[in-house]
């Protein structure tokens, strides 16, 4: 599976990289006194400047999607609507037109442009504009959206929060029902905002690669970043070829995502240290560096004498002693040397060399 060129292959350490915006451009616009397009914008080019491979947005309505009636079940610590409805009423206001402006002005900026359809009507619109769908873990049943999915017959990152493996495989049959040749990659994540590092459970990447080997796996992390970037870099290092996490421009702002996002500086911190961890790891075949030859010639032993020899004497293991550098006979060939005969005489500390020995009578 490729995504814009990139192929995806488990513990690469060099995933794809999706800045999710979601609809975090609302408040951002709020805090600079611009449009909500204006601040989607600056976003966009944010996250592409800091090294993301796409940036993403949600695209629903919050008829559409939650009933008056459905609670709240997120940290209201932090985001303190008690409805899921009137939170998505917050933010709902782009439509078509602004997701393709959106889409349009990312191309022309040399990125990717993304958005997870949450209703049958966003899918056919969004189907022009994007490369491949996002399926939110929370669809992962929903079977109406799984097969129009499927139908567009686009690769699928298809997130598997609060999920079981009966869940995934079930999804993956109804997909496949509809397209059999249906690229898709697997997106672990927990749905818990934030997700507290004792329910992060990044060990579920491997679990899920073994559960289901041949499909691409993801992260999409919910945890508050840390200075570092450890939760995430984890991800990468437990085999995960695609990274996607909430993206902001103010961590501070309250509510929504904004939380767990990270920001500009915290995407670029990320990125140089996926780059670092590439470099160290390297390569996976055991083999003698250039770097190590000399290693190889100075730092192994040869055979030495331990006292000087005299001319025809013979060779007894009590003469010899193994002692850098790699320069002379190597003691592999110690029983060889035992036995033979020196043509010459040699001082103690000679390094031997088969131009010293013969055979003998």
């Amino acid at each position: 599976m490729e995504l814009n060129g990139k192929k995806l292959a488990n513990s690469s350490l060099d995933p794809y990289v999706i800045a999710e915006i979601g609809v975090n451009y609302y408040d951002i616009a709020r805090k600079e006194g611009i449009s909500p397009l204006e601040a989607a914008e600056r976003m966009i080019l944010a996250a592409h400047e800091a090294g993301a491979d796409a940036a993403k947005f949600q695209t629903y309505k919050s008829e559409k999607i939650a009933s008056r009636h459905s609670p709240a079940y997120w940290d209201t610590t932090k985001e303190t609507s008690a409805s899921q409805y009137d939170l998505f009423k917050k933010h709902d206001h782009f439509g078509e037109a602004e997701y393709r402006h959106l889409a349009d002005f990312a191309r022309e900026h040399g990125t990717t442009f993304l958005s997870t359809p949450f209703d049958l009507e966003a899918v056919d619109f969004l189907d022009e504009i994007i490369p491949v769908f996002k399926i939110a873990s929370a669809d992962i049943t929903n079977i109406p959206l799984l097969e129009k999915i499927a139908e567009k017959k686009k690769p699928i990152l298809l997130a598997v929060g609060a999920s079981s493996i009966a869940d995934i495989r079930s999804a993956l049959d109804k997909i496949h029902e509809v397209n059999p040749e249906a690229e898709i990659a697997l997106l672990q994540c927990i749905l818990n905002y934030p997700t507290l590092p004792p329910n992060a459970n990044l060990g579920m990447i491997q679990g899920i690669q073994d559960a289901f080997p041949g499909y691409p796996v993801g992260y999409s992390d919910h945890t508050e970043p840390s200075e570092d970037m450890l939760e995430v870099i984890m991800a990468v290092l437990s085999g995960a070829c695609i990274v996607e996490k909430h993206f902001t421009l103010d961590k501070r702002l309250p509510g929504n995502d904004h939380y767990h996002a990270m920001d500009p500086a915290d995407l670029k911190k990320f990125k140089d240290q996926v780059n670092r961890c590439r470099v160290l790891y390297g390569s996976r075949e055991k083999r003698i560096l250039p770097s190590e030859e000399p290693a190889v010639k100075y730092a192994r032993r040869s055979i030495v004498l331990k006292a000087a020899v005299r001319h025809g004497e013979r060779i007894t293991s009590d003469h010899l002693i193994m002692k850098r550098p790699g320069t002379g006979i190597p003691p592999t060939e110690l029983q060889k040397v035992v036995g033979m005969v020196v043509n010459r005489d040699l001082e103690e500390d000679t390094i031997l060399l088969w131009e010293h020995l013969e055979k003998g009578a």
